[in-house]
């Protein structure tokens, strides 16, 4: 008996202890300063040696301190760190990055990711992708924040010249990543004497990309990753894309559609599907019951002619072509179909995404061909031959097989095994919307299956959240939504507590309406009392 009461007392004393340090540890996190002057930090290098991956090294340009009081500082007081990655070769590419140090820090770091092509800095101030409006930014809630230019400076969208540059290329499709965590490691240790506690990632579109990058292919650097719409497969991807404006300029052009038929089919779809979820609000969330209910060929033209108000027979040959899984004639990466396009399905391609306003397109483009098109146009002539001067509507991927099988081993995290992150305990919430008119929602569920495959249902499920969101396109949409994913990730990692229940918010003006996230394969439906459906609780996730 006086062992068994010893053991107790020697239990509680372990538990005591490690609450005791718990809470020491989350105070500590929450008061550390910086014990390095800001200023100081200037001029402050770090040798290649400190780098996992090839570079001259780096240096701190600027160290700015930033008061919380200072016109349109949202971020509190902080110190904004810049500074430039030097290259390892002759490369004339240009690395930035900025690391931003709050004086109160919480022993966390959270970078964050680019978008398309990259090369502007992400300067990681303010709001993480997707982050609900109103709520305090990760600086200011104390989180070490970091980005950088995805290792070269280039111009807005799909700027793909970087793509002739060795360095350049290894450093958007893969490298940049780490690059630029190591860099901020060197710098948190010395503005605070110590590392993080914990090291996250979000990012949207290649920044989720980046997100996937950093979870499989250097697990060791991150706890947990949010990966919302990733162009995990930009190779495979931008061939998608490129066989999407194919279809419209197939047969010099019979195939196109203007802004008025894209308008006329994406009408016909809404007025067939909106109210398959149980309630007509503008958004199809019952996508699968869309595609049975909604057959394009009741807007054929009659004799299968043109017409203002209706498809001819070319065009539904486009529009069959872009809502069909292409396949280039082999495997990339492991990945030998890229999936369709939902034009039938609730997408506008509207706006920045549209269709276009050339039925053909010039070499090199105008700016007024497809966005799709133009993103497969540039990895086609900058990144798969290297010739600026290529005609891209006439590229066959079969000639080119070697050099795509390159390309996509530096640009894909497709076959990148998760394993090593999944044994280290890390997290990922992924996030996809319905309607994303630059990377189909189809993209993220064949990688969901593929890791589905891989690991088993009860596994992935301990490790992976997916949600695909109704209404939602790439980072806008009818339903703009908003969600808090740090938190839901900080104590998932932290706490052992997964997510449920997580709320997305309409961020469009003027909207004032929520939905649960549903993990896939369920979707939104509305079950709640006439009146109510701009409330979550009037949607339960299901199948049916």
């Amino acid at each position: 008996m006086r062992d068994a009461l010893r053991q107790q007392t020697l239990a509680a004393c372990v538990c005591l202890i490690i609450a005791a340090s718990f809470v020491t540890a989350r105070a500590d996190a929450a008061t550390t300063r910086l014990t390095a002057d800001c200023t100081s930090l200037e001029g402050f290098t770090i040798p290649a040696s400190a780098i996992g991956l090839p570079t001259g090294g780096a240096t701190v340009e600027t160290a700015q301190a930033i008061g919380a009081s200072e016109p349109g500082n949202v971020d509190g007081d902080f110190c904004k760190v810049t500074g430039i990655i030097a290259n390892a070769t002759a490369s004339k590419a240009v690395f930035e990055f900025e690391v931003n140090l709050p004086d109160a820090w919480n022993g966390r770091a959270l970078q964050m990711g680019g978008g398309g092509y990259d090369g502007s800095l992400v300067t990681a101030l303010g709001p993480y992708t997707l982050q609900l409006p109103g709520e305090d930014t990760p600086l200011k809630r104390g989180y070490v924040t970091l980005g950088s230019n995805g290792g070269h400076r280039g111009g807005p969208g799909f700027d793909g010249r970087f793509g002739l540059d060795d360095e350049a290329l290894l450093n958007f499709g893969k490298e940049s990543v780490k690059k630029t965590h190591d860099v901020a490691m060197a710098i948190i240790r010395k503005a605070y004497g110590r590392a993080p506690r914990r090291f996250y990632f979000i990012g949207g579109s290649q920044g989720g990309h980046e997100a996937l990058d950093a979870a499989a292919r250097y697990p060791d650097d991150y706890d947990g990753v949010v990966a919302d719409f990733p162009a995990y497969n930009v190779t495979l991807l931008h061939l998608g894309s490129w066989n999407f404006g194919r279809a419209l300029y197939a047969d010099h052009g019979a195939g196109w559609m203007d802004a008025a038929h894209v308008k006329l089919l994406t009408d016909a779809v809404m007025a067939k599907c909106d109210g398959l979820d149980g309630v007509k609000d503008g958004i199809i969330s019952n996508v699968a019951a869309c595609d049975a209910a909604f057959d394009v060929k009741t807007l054929r033209c009659p004799d299968g002619g043109t017409g203002a108000s209706c498809l001819s027979d070319a065009q539904l040959k486009a529009v069959e072509t872009i809502t069909s899984d292409y396949s280039p004639g082999f495997s990339i990466a492991g990945m030998s179909t890229f999936p369709k396009w939902a034009l039938l399905e609730g997408s506008r391609f509207s706006g920045p995404s549209n269709f276009g306003t050339v039925s053909q397109p010039s070499n090199p483009l105008s700016g007024k061909e497809p966005l799709l098109y133009r993103a497969g146009d540039a990895t086609i002539k900058y990144i798969i031959t290297r010739d600026p001067s290529f005609d891209t509507l006439h590229f066959d991927p079969k000639q080119y097989r070697e050099r795509i099988a390159t390309v996509a081993s530096i640009m894909d995290v497709t076959d990148q095994s998760l394993d090593r992150f999944w044994a280290k305990g890390g997290k990922i919430i992924m996030t996809h919307g319905t309607v994303d008119e630059l990377i189909t929602p189809y993209n993220s569920i064949a990688y969901y299956k593929r890791q589905l495959a891989h690991f088993g249902q009860k596994r992935l499920h301990g490790f992976l959240r997916f949600y695909v969101i109704p209404g939602f396109s790439h980072g806008f949409g009818a339903f703009n939504a908003r969600f808090d994913a740090l938190p839901a990730l900080e104590q998932w990692v932290e706490s052992g507590k997964a997510p449920a229940g997580l709320i997305a918010t309409d961020a469009n003006s003027g909207a004032h309406r929520a939905r649960p996230l549903c993990e896939y394969p369920t979707y939104p439906k509305f079950t709640g009392a006439p009146g109510t459906a701009d409330s979550a609780g009037s949607f339960t996730c299901t199948h049916e």
